[in-house]
């Protein structure tokens, strides 16, 4: 049912770090049963629910602590949790350090076998290779949300622990740049202590970009943005993208490929930023509406795209908004650096979900969905049990029970 009635936190530290049973004080937040449609009113419903999110973790994390000396040595506690921020409460040098590292993975020699992928030629590119072998069976099913948890984490892992990267990964607000716009914003205003900005204006192109099945049902005809070309500015002005195209789409009605887009294919990395569908999709309402969703499904649905309702979700949304090769190529997507930072803000809002109701949210009740893009063809359930895989990105084989808390299993972290 929908939660409009104040909702008390009781859940127990044991359950989430493993540490002793503390008594907690009750926090209640009023669940809000809608989503303003007027922006700033949305945003001020957005701020109500991260603040609790962060004050019911912390919590449970400053129990933690007080036990970690005692039984729990190593436990994930308010002493070591690390603290993801928004890419704008950086500093520059906080900045620079992140894409250096970004630029640091993209020189070293890929894992993954020749025999199995091709085209890898970095380690940046091992990242994409996974995602393009699972594409089918991580997005509209049991896993995405996990997976991607997990996908995204092990990432930063390597831009620690391979490239001396001393932060942790941060995320881009969606609904900062709904507000304010693209080019001006810290992300993408295309200086040096940015993630790049806009790709060469294309004169002549299309208004229009049909962003057909994106969701498996729906065509979703959008504008199309205001570049297009290769990236020209910032840290990744001269990158390459080695993979792909697989289903690349392009303004007008258009989608090329290069076969199973696993063979090597360099090319510049572009992107066509388009505000509007960073507005009408990836807004504050859009992203509160998604929040005030009684249960797991249809959390994933509406944040994915409810299929036959013509929305494309905050996650569709994010990644129409920066567009571009390899941003438009649900299967290559990794291939963009953005990715990285619009999939922690995806975990930011499933994190924040889940802590409505944490007992329910990080178990079994947290897991809707089969094995198979929308149950076609029919599969199984996922469950606690089900594993996930990187491939050769990164990673140990895990079960979904392990990758439900930000702050359990090999995690340790939260959002700010």
């Amino acid at each position: 049912m929908r939660v409009s009635s104040a909702v008390s936190l009781f859940f127990v530290a044991g359950a989430v770090c493993n540490a002793t049973p503390t008594s907690y004080k009750d926090l209640e937040i009023e669940i809000p049963n809608s989503a303003s449609r007027d922006l700033f009113e949305a945003g001020e419903q957005l701020a109500k629910l991260a603040a609790f999110a962060q004050e019911s973790t912390n919590q449970i994390l400053a129990a933690a602590a007080a036990t970690d000396g005692n039984q729990n040595k190593g436990i994930c506690n308010i002493n070591n949790v690390a603290v993801r921020k928004e890419w704008g409460d950086l500093s520059h040098k906080e900045r620079k350090a992140y894409t250096d590292a970004v630029i640091c993975l993209q020189s070293k020699k890929a894992r993954t076998p020749p025999s199995l992928v091709p085209g890898a030629r970095s380690r940046f590119d091992d990242w994409v290779a996974a995602h393009i072998n699972q594409t089918q069976t991580i997005h509209y099913t049991g896993i995405f949300l996990a997976w991607h948890r997990y996908f995204t984490w092990e990432y930063e892992q390597a831009l620690r622990n391979e490239c001396n990267y001393t932060g942790y990964q941060p995320y881009w607000d969606w609904t900062k740049t709904a507000a304010t716009g693209l080019e001006t914003s810290p992300i993408f205003d295309g200086s040096e202590f940015s993630m790049s900005g806009n790709g060469e204006h294309i004169a002549n192109q299309s208004a229009y970009v049909v962003l057909g099945d994106s969701n498996g049902v729906d065509e979703i005809i959008a504008p199309s943005g205001t570049g297009g070309g290769c990236v020209t500015s910032g840290p990744f002005k001269d990158m390459t993208v080695n993979l792909g195209p697989v289903q690349l789409l392009l303004p007008g009605n258009q989608t090329i490929a290069n076969g199973d887009g696993l063979s090597y294919n360099p090319r510049c990395l572009k992107r066509d930023l388009t505000w509007e569908i960073n507005r009408r999709y990836a807004n504050a309402t859009t992203v509160v509406d998604t929040l005030i969703k009684s249960d797991i499904n249809d959390f994933q649905l509406t944040l994915q795209g409810m299929p036959d309702t013509g929305e494309l979700g905050a996650h569709g949304g994010g990644h129409f908004t920066f567009g571009g090769d390899a941003g438009r190529d649900l299967y290559i997507s990794p291939g963009e650096p953005l990715f990285f930072l619009h999939h922690a803000m995806v975990d930011r809002t499933w994190w924040m979900f889940q802590s409505f109701d944490p007992a329910t949210r990080t178990g079994a009740g947290g897991i809707a969905g089969t094995a198979t893009w929308l149950n076609e063809p029919a599969s199984a359930n996922t469950t606690l049990d089900t594993e996930l895989d990187l491939g050769y990105a990164a990673g140990e084989v895990r079960k979904m029970s392990e990758l439900m808390s930000t702050i359990a299993g090999p995690f340790c972290y939260i959002y700010l």
